[in-house]
Protein backbone atom coordinates (compact mmCIF):
# COMPACT_ATOMS: atom_id res chain seq x y z
CA UNK A 1 0.00 0.00 0.00
CA UNK A 2 1.54 3.28 -1.08
CA UNK A 3 -0.19 5.64 1.31
CA UNK A 4 0.58 5.00 4.99
CA UNK A 5 -0.31 8.33 6.61
CA UNK A 6 -3.44 10.46 6.25
CA UNK A 7 -3.20 13.11 3.51
CA UNK A 8 -4.84 16.50 4.03
CA UNK A 9 -6.77 17.16 0.84
CA UNK A 10 -9.20 20.02 1.42
CA UNK A 11 -11.48 22.11 3.60
CA UNK A 12 -15.15 21.94 4.52
CA UNK A 13 -17.12 24.69 2.78
CA UNK A 14 -20.65 23.40 3.52
CA UNK A 15 -21.77 21.01 6.24
CA UNK A 16 -24.83 19.25 7.59
CA UNK A 17 -25.43 16.30 9.89
CA UNK A 18 -25.57 13.85 7.00
CA UNK A 19 -22.99 15.15 4.50
CA UNK A 20 -20.44 17.82 3.75
CA UNK A 21 -18.98 19.58 0.73
CA UNK A 22 -15.28 20.40 0.61
CA UNK A 23 -12.95 22.25 -1.71
CA UNK A 24 -9.77 20.48 -2.76
CA UNK A 25 -6.51 22.28 -2.13
CA UNK A 26 -5.28 21.18 -5.55
CA UNK A 27 -7.21 21.45 -8.79
CA UNK A 28 -8.37 18.04 -10.11
CA UNK A 29 -7.33 16.38 -6.83
CA UNK A 30 -10.62 15.11 -5.41
CA UNK A 31 -10.47 11.87 -3.41
CA UNK A 32 -11.49 8.76 -5.33
CA UNK A 33 -15.10 7.65 -5.28
CA UNK A 34 -15.66 5.51 -2.16
CA UNK A 35 -12.64 6.83 -0.23
CA UNK A 36 -13.00 7.07 3.55
CA UNK A 37 -12.41 10.63 4.74
CA UNK A 38 -11.95 12.18 8.16
CA UNK A 39 -13.14 15.61 9.29
CA UNK A 40 -13.80 17.12 12.72
CA UNK A 41 -16.35 19.20 14.60
CA UNK A 42 -13.52 20.67 16.66
CA UNK A 43 -13.36 17.85 19.19
CA UNK A 44 -14.69 14.70 17.51
CA UNK A 45 -13.35 12.89 14.44
CA UNK A 46 -16.11 12.42 11.85
CA UNK A 47 -15.89 9.82 9.09
CA UNK A 48 -17.48 10.14 5.65
CA UNK A 49 -17.32 8.43 2.26
CA UNK A 50 -16.47 10.46 -0.85
CA UNK A 51 -19.51 10.22 -3.11
CA UNK A 52 -19.36 12.94 -5.77
CA UNK A 53 -16.84 15.40 -7.23
CA UNK A 54 -16.88 18.22 -9.74
CA UNK A 55 -14.45 20.73 -11.21
CA UNK A 56 -15.67 24.02 -12.64
CA UNK A 57 -15.42 27.77 -12.59
CA UNK A 58 -14.96 29.51 -9.26
CA UNK A 59 -17.66 31.90 -10.52
CA UNK A 60 -20.84 29.83 -10.93
CA UNK A 61 -22.14 32.28 -13.54
CA UNK A 62 -19.22 31.73 -15.92
CA UNK A 63 -18.48 28.42 -17.60
CA UNK A 64 -14.91 27.60 -18.63
CA UNK A 65 -14.25 27.88 -22.36
CA UNK A 66 -12.18 25.61 -24.61
CA UNK A 67 -8.59 26.86 -24.90
CA UNK A 68 -6.50 24.01 -26.30
CA UNK A 69 -7.32 23.92 -29.99
CA UNK A 70 -3.71 24.51 -31.05
CA UNK A 71 -1.98 22.74 -28.14
CA UNK A 72 -0.35 19.34 -28.41
CA UNK A 73 -1.54 18.14 -25.00
CA UNK A 74 -3.66 19.23 -22.06
CA UNK A 75 -0.70 20.26 -19.90
CA UNK A 76 0.20 22.86 -22.52
CA UNK A 77 -3.17 24.56 -21.93
CA UNK A 78 -2.25 25.15 -18.28
CA UNK A 79 1.28 26.26 -19.16
CA UNK A 80 -0.04 28.88 -21.57
CA UNK A 81 -2.76 30.00 -19.14
CA UNK A 82 -1.17 30.01 -15.67
CA UNK A 83 -4.17 31.91 -14.31
CA UNK A 84 -6.49 28.90 -14.78
CA UNK A 85 -5.87 27.31 -11.35
CA UNK A 86 -7.04 30.60 -9.78
CA UNK A 87 -10.24 30.63 -11.86
CA UNK A 88 -11.21 26.98 -11.37
CA UNK A 89 -11.84 24.79 -8.37
CA UNK A 90 -12.47 21.15 -7.54
CA UNK A 91 -15.15 20.33 -4.98
CA UNK A 92 -16.21 16.99 -3.55
CA UNK A 93 -19.10 15.75 -1.46
CA UNK A 94 -19.03 13.06 1.22
CA UNK A 95 -21.74 11.17 3.10
CA UNK A 96 -21.22 11.03 6.87
CA UNK A 97 -21.07 7.42 8.07
CA UNK A 98 -19.64 7.55 11.60
CA UNK A 99 -17.47 9.20 14.24
CA UNK A 100 -14.97 8.42 16.96
CA UNK A 101 -16.38 8.45 20.49
CA UNK A 102 -13.26 8.36 22.65
CA UNK A 103 -11.58 5.10 21.64
CA UNK A 104 -14.74 3.65 20.09
CA UNK A 105 -15.69 3.89 16.40
CA UNK A 106 -19.40 4.60 16.03
CA UNK A 107 -20.88 3.78 12.64
CA UNK A 108 -23.86 6.12 12.77
CA UNK A 109 -24.41 9.87 12.55
CA UNK A 110 -22.41 12.06 14.95
CA UNK A 111 -24.01 14.56 17.34
CA UNK A 112 -22.81 17.53 15.25
CA UNK A 113 -21.63 18.14 11.68
CA UNK A 114 -18.02 19.01 10.90
CA UNK A 115 -17.22 22.68 11.23
CA UNK A 116 -16.71 25.01 8.29
CA UNK A 117 -13.09 25.36 7.18
CA UNK A 118 -12.28 22.17 9.02
CA UNK A 119 -9.53 20.14 7.36
CA UNK A 120 -10.37 16.97 5.43
CA UNK A 121 -8.01 14.00 5.48
CA UNK A 122 -8.04 10.93 3.28
CA UNK A 123 -7.87 8.09 5.79
CA UNK A 124 -4.88 5.79 5.91
CA UNK A 125 -5.25 2.12 4.95
CA UNK A 126 -5.16 1.19 8.65
CA UNK A 127 -8.05 3.56 9.40
CA UNK A 128 -10.05 2.18 6.49
CA UNK A 129 -9.47 -1.40 7.64
CA UNK A 130 -10.57 -0.52 11.20
CA UNK A 131 -13.69 1.30 10.05
CA UNK A 132 -14.75 -1.27 7.46
CA UNK A 133 -14.57 -4.27 9.79
CA UNK A 134 -18.31 -3.82 10.25
CA UNK A 135 -20.74 -3.14 7.43
CA UNK A 136 -23.11 -0.76 9.26
CA UNK A 137 -22.48 2.10 6.82
CA UNK A 138 -23.65 0.13 3.77
CA UNK A 139 -27.31 1.03 4.37
CA UNK A 140 -26.40 4.73 4.24
CA UNK A 141 -24.46 4.28 1.01
CA UNK A 142 -27.12 2.09 -0.60
CA UNK A 143 -29.79 4.72 0.03
CA UNK A 144 -27.83 7.57 -1.57
CA UNK A 145 -29.89 9.51 -4.10
CA UNK A 146 -28.93 11.12 -7.47
CA UNK A 147 -26.63 12.62 -8.49
CA UNK A 148 -24.80 10.19 -6.20
CA UNK A 149 -24.47 6.78 -7.95
CA UNK A 150 -25.36 4.59 -4.96
CA UNK A 151 -24.33 1.19 -6.36
CA UNK A 152 -21.09 2.53 -7.83
CA UNK A 153 -20.38 4.17 -4.46
CA UNK A 154 -20.92 0.95 -2.49
CA UNK A 155 -18.80 -1.08 -4.90
CA UNK A 156 -15.99 1.50 -4.85
CA UNK A 157 -15.96 1.66 -1.03
CA UNK A 158 -15.80 -2.13 -0.73
CA UNK A 159 -13.09 -2.44 -3.40
CA UNK A 160 -10.94 0.10 -1.55
CA UNK A 161 -11.59 -1.57 1.80
CA UNK A 162 -10.72 -4.96 0.32
CA UNK A 163 -7.54 -3.65 -1.30
CA UNK A 164 -6.25 -2.47 2.09
CA UNK A 165 -6.28 -6.01 3.43
CA UNK A 166 -3.64 -8.69 3.00
CA UNK A 167 -4.06 -10.81 -0.11
CA UNK A 168 -5.38 -13.79 1.85
CA UNK A 169 -7.97 -11.74 3.71
CA UNK A 170 -9.13 -9.68 0.73
CA UNK A 171 -11.40 -12.29 -0.84
CA UNK A 172 -12.80 -13.32 2.54
CA UNK A 173 -13.71 -9.70 3.19
CA UNK A 174 -15.47 -9.29 -0.15
CA UNK A 175 -17.38 -12.54 0.39
CA UNK A 176 -18.56 -11.30 3.80
CA UNK A 177 -19.55 -7.98 2.23
CA UNK A 178 -21.46 -9.83 -0.50
CA UNK A 179 -23.43 -11.74 2.14
CA UNK A 180 -24.30 -8.49 3.87
CA UNK A 181 -25.48 -7.00 0.58
CA UNK A 182 -27.55 -10.11 -0.11
CA UNK A 183 -29.38 -9.57 3.18
CA UNK A 184 -29.96 -5.89 2.36
CA UNK A 185 -31.01 -6.44 -1.27
CA UNK A 186 -32.68 -9.83 -1.08
CA UNK A 187 -35.82 -8.43 -2.71
CA UNK A 188 -33.87 -6.96 -5.62
CA UNK A 189 -31.75 -9.77 -7.13
CA UNK A 190 -30.94 -7.87 -10.32
CA UNK A 191 -29.46 -4.94 -8.41
CA UNK A 192 -27.57 -7.34 -6.16
CA UNK A 193 -26.07 -9.23 -9.12
CA UNK A 194 -24.84 -6.05 -10.77
CA UNK A 195 -23.41 -4.72 -7.51
CA UNK A 196 -21.56 -7.95 -6.74
CA UNK A 197 -19.99 -7.88 -10.19
CA UNK A 198 -18.85 -4.27 -9.69
CA UNK A 199 -17.31 -5.14 -6.33
CA UNK A 200 -14.86 -7.45 -8.04
CA UNK A 201 -13.60 -4.50 -10.09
Amino acid sequence: MEQTTPRRIGEVIEASTTEFVAESYELHDAPPLGALLRASDGSTDIYAVACHARTGSIDPGRRPIARGRDDENEDEVYRRHPELPQLLRTEFRALVVGFRDGDVLRRHLPPRPPRLHGFIYECSPAELVAFSVKFDCLSTLLSATPPIPADELVAAFLRLAGACRAAGARQDYLVAAGKELARALGNNPQRLTVLLARMQG
